[in-house]
């Protein structure tokens, strides 16, 4: 099977007339689907409850987006049963096969482009570009994983000798249970559940409660593609009972995780805990957040500068585990900086992200919006909120864009993961101190550095201490393929996402030797 050298999928140019056409068409073709039903999906059966998961739009609180069936043990049990009986026959297929589908998949997300991403203009909030970049995403998973499986399920040889011949091969691990995040609610969770089931896996998949229907409409498109009945189930369901029961049941082999550090942290904990009849130790891949930051020195250029750290700190309204929340700048250029970093936030456009013109919109759900209020409260104790600092439009869970100034290091703000747009500052006096500050918390995910100066970009290089680091250019914007993404220390355990390495986190390795 030969496939093209891989190539990123390009963003839609919104000024183009007829793609700025489509995508206002997608957004009235999913607004008529408001309301609709969603059920699970057990061995390709839908199946509707009396209980339900109501997603809303976050920018307009009124508006019900849909009703998603909701999971109980019974349907976990169905599906486990299910996962298990598939696994015998999917992992024994032609990787080829497999591959072929996720190809499908990519090809029927690119056909759907603008629907899915409309689908997260109301369902999460994301603007235009925010949408369309999350779903050129996803197709960059399907057609980067679709390669990597290709080069994993070759037979790979070892060292010879002249009694035996050996080969190395990476085989399916077993059943796993995906739990993908709301704030990339299409590329995340289709690269999570295709990494696991491209490799030869079966899934148990329970999306976010905040973003069923994105969810939904991949299994639809799963579906299309021809992927068996079983591969991957869908249970929506609460964390404290599905999720917790997912972890802990013997049969899973492994768990994928993207969300806070608390419930990362609680995951792995469990998963190392020896359930009866396991006869495995269960893989746990995680990435759980940051506290991300952009440090800027006396020497940078202050205009490139500030338009990336507004562009890192307020992007889908700081909802990012890449997003800058802090601001380090050295106090020879702080003024300056902060004047430029100000004026840029003040001409932000927060509205309902259905318009084109909106710059962000509003925050997930209720319980962020009265968490981002809190921790602003806070900063008003802890420093100077110079920018922002109030509630937005009643009629949806809106905050300006924040800035807090004059912060210590080890306050809260700086400190604390607020996943909302607040971007913290504190003033340093040596790229040395800087460096220091910057590396002065419990994650590691992303950070960036901007200088001028030769010895400190390879300073910066080896001491800043993130699973991605960018220099002269802001924290967020990870390509597939481009810029593998995963952290260190609380943001995860460093499964790069997008890389080489990632499709290894679902297989293990098995040595046959025959004797000649």
């Amino acid at each position: 099977m030969n496939l093209p050298n891989f190539k990123n999928e390009p963003f839609t140019n919104f000024n183009d007339s007829d793609e700025n056409s489509a995508y206002k068409k997608s957004l009235a073709k999913i607004k008529a689907k408001f309301g609709e039903d969603i059920p699970l999906i057990i061995n390709g059966e839908k199946i509707f409850t009396e209980e339900r998961i109501t997603s809303i739009d976050p920018s307009d609180s009124s508006q019900v987006i849909s009703k998603c069936s909701k999971a109980d043990l019974n349907h976990l049990e169905k599906a486990f049963s299910t996962a298990e009986e598939r696994f015998k026959t999917w992992s024994q297929t032609d990787v080829k096969e497999r591959v072929a589908i996720a190809i499908k998949v990519s090809e029927i997300m690119k056909r759907d482009k603008h629907d899915l991403s409309a689908q997260m203009t109301y369902e999460v909030g994301k603007t235009w570009p925010e949408a369309d970049g999350d779903t050129a995403e996803a197709i960059d998973f399907m057609e980067y994983y679709a390669r990597e499986a290709l080069r994993w399920g070759k037979d790979h040889p070892v060292v010879p000798t002249p009694s035996e011949e050996g080969v190395l091969k990476y085989v399916p691990m077993g059943i796993g249970t995906v739990i993908p995040p709301w704030n990339f609610p299409f590329a995340i969770l289709a690269g999570m559940t295709t990494a696991a089931w491209v490799t030869g896996n079966t899934v148990i998949l329970k999306p976010s409660s905040d973003s069923t229907t994105i969810a939904y409409r991949y299994m639809e498109i799963l579906e299309e593609a021809g992927l068996p009945d079983g591969v991957v189930n869908f249970l929506p369901g609460p964390g404290s009972s599905i999720g917790s029961k997912m972890v802990t049941d013997p049969r899973t082999r492994f768990i994928s995780f993207t969300g806070s550090m608390e419930v990362g942290l609680n995951i792995n904990e469990n998963a190392a805990k020896m359930s009866p009849g396991q006869i495995w130790i269960k893989r746990v891949v995680a990435e759980m957040g940051g506290k991300d930051a952009i440090l800027v020195d006396e020497t940078a250029d202050i205009e490139d500068a500030a338009a990336g750290i507004v562009s890192a700190a307020y992007g889908f309204q700081g909802q990012k585990c890449s997003a800058c929340s802090r601001l380090i700048v050295h106090e020879d250029v702080h003024d300056e900086l902060m004047e430029k970093v100000i004026a840029l936030t003040k001409k932000i456009q927060v509205g309902h992200p259905e318009d084109q013109e909106t710059q962000m919109g509003a925050v997930i759900n209720k319980n962020a919006y009265t968490d981002i209020l809190d921790y602003i409260e806070i900063g008003k104790s802890e420093g100077d909120v110079v920018c922002g600092g109030n509630p937005g439009s009643k009629n949806g869970y809106y905050i300006e864009p924040t800035i807090i100034d004059n912060l210590s290091a080890n306050s809260r703000i700086m400190q604390e993961e607020i996943f909302g747009p607040v971007l913290g500052v504190t003033k340093v006096s040596s790229f040395e101190e800087g460096l220091k500050v910057a590396n002065g918390t419990i994650y590691g995910l992303t950070g960036a550095f901007y200088t001028s100066v030769p010895e400190r970009i390879e300073k910066g290089a080896n001491e800043f201490h993130v699973g991605n680091l960018y220099i002269n250019r802001k924290c967020t914007g990870a390509l597939v393929g481009v810029h593998p993404f995963g952290g260190f220390n609380m943001s995860g355990t460093d499964s790069k996402a997008g890389g080489p390495d990632y499709l290894g986190l679902f297989l293990q390795a098995k040595s046959i030797a025959k004797k000649i």
